[in-house]
């Protein structure tokens, strides 16, 4: 046998890439304690805690306005299942956070989507979910926004699309405003 043939599987691991953006990172290094474009490992069993106070977050932002534990990610795997997936839970009790569209108050959580922007004041963070197969421990793989990450991800808007399914932005962008029409007289 060979030492390939001997040495052991290897296992995949889950990662949680996280994409920082805020306004005024240029002027007040708001983001100067986080370890970006390196892979860092975390336990299965520890929770990752975002905030100000460094000697309880594990992912510090210098920013007075961020909560001493702003929101915490707990790695899990789903029940009868092999896939594992993050509970976000928000900490704080003074500002709300926003999965994509949904909002947390203080203490609420849910399942962390495999793609999502997680905002909290002017913070925005896009988390991606790349799976894998290790129950020990996961990775976080940060990084740095250049520009707002809502602005770069063309989310959909939240404005109601009519039964036509026109939206208003595109007679706006015709240069047309739209008009009212009977339905009978289609």
């Amino acid at each position: 046998m060979t030492s390939v043939e001997e040495a052991e599987t290897e296992e995949t691991v889950t990662c949680l890439h996280l994409t920082f953006y805020h306004p005024s990172q240029d002027e007040k290094m708001v983001f100067c304690c986080l370890n970006f474009c390196r892979r860092e490992q975390v336990r299965a069993d520890e929770t990752a805690k975002f905030g100000r106070d460094p000697s309880v977050c594990r992912y510090s932002l210098r920013d007075t306005r961020v909560s001493r534990i702003q929101f915490s990610l707990q790695f899990f795997r789903k029940l009868h299942t092999s896939e594992h997936c993050f509970e976000i839970k928000n900490l704080s009790k003074k500002t709300k956070l926003t999965v994509n569209q949904t909002e947390l108050g203080y203490l609420n959580k849910i399942d962390l989507p495999w793609k999502c922007i997680i905002c909290f004041g002017d913070y925005q963070v896009l988390a991606e979910i790349q799976e894998g197969e290790s129950m020990d421990y996961f990775e976080t793989h940060l990084h740095l926004a250049e520009a707002p990450i809502l602005q770069e991800r063309c989310l959909p808007s939240l404005q109601p699309i009519p039964e036509t399914g026109i939206s208003p932005s595109f007679f706006l962008s015709q240069g047309k405003s739209p008009t009212e029409i009977d339905e009978n007289e289609l």
